[in-house]
């Protein structure tokens, strides 16, 4: 019964991405070593804003449909993204712009180790699955 209901949920994107940000933030909690106004290991930063990401991308792909009809094996652009969310609502482009800048390129790539940046993109992917909560429809 339990399983069952693990998996009804995994079957909601909203819930997955919401699952992706839970999994980033105990990477930092757990992994990444806080001391002072940094993080200690980069290499758990960039797990976390990689993770971060992915649930943000969740959390886009079941609101726009971005991934129906296409091959898994076709990659999707960032602008391809943009103008997907500009049909919806224009204003989270600038949302999806900074949390992209700062969990794919600024934590995932450079594994930027400062506490408040990393929060901050957690902070704006929260904003844009909760966005995409609200748009989601099953």
């Amino acid at each position: 019964m339990k399983n069952n209901i693990f998996m009804a949920e995994l079957l909601n994107p909203m819930n997955e991405a919401e699952r992706y940000i839970q999994n980033a933030r105990q990477i930092l909690s757990e992994k990444a070593g806080k001391d002072g106004e940094y993080y200690s290991d980069k290499k758990y930063v960039k797990m976390a804003g990689h993770t971060a990401w992915c649930g943000v991308l969740v959390a886009l792909d079941a609101v726009l449909n971005m991934r129906k009809g296409s091959k898994l094996s076709k990659r999707i652009n960032f602008k391809d993204y943009q103008e997907a969310v500009s049909k919806v609502d224009k204003k989270m482009n600038r949302a999806l712009l900074n949390s992209y800048e700062t969990l794919h390129i600024v934590l995932g790539y450079d594994g930027n180790l400062r506490y408040d940046i990393v929060q901050g993109g957690l902070k704006e992917a929260q904003y844009i699955i909760d966005w995409a909560s609200k748009h989601y429809q099953n």
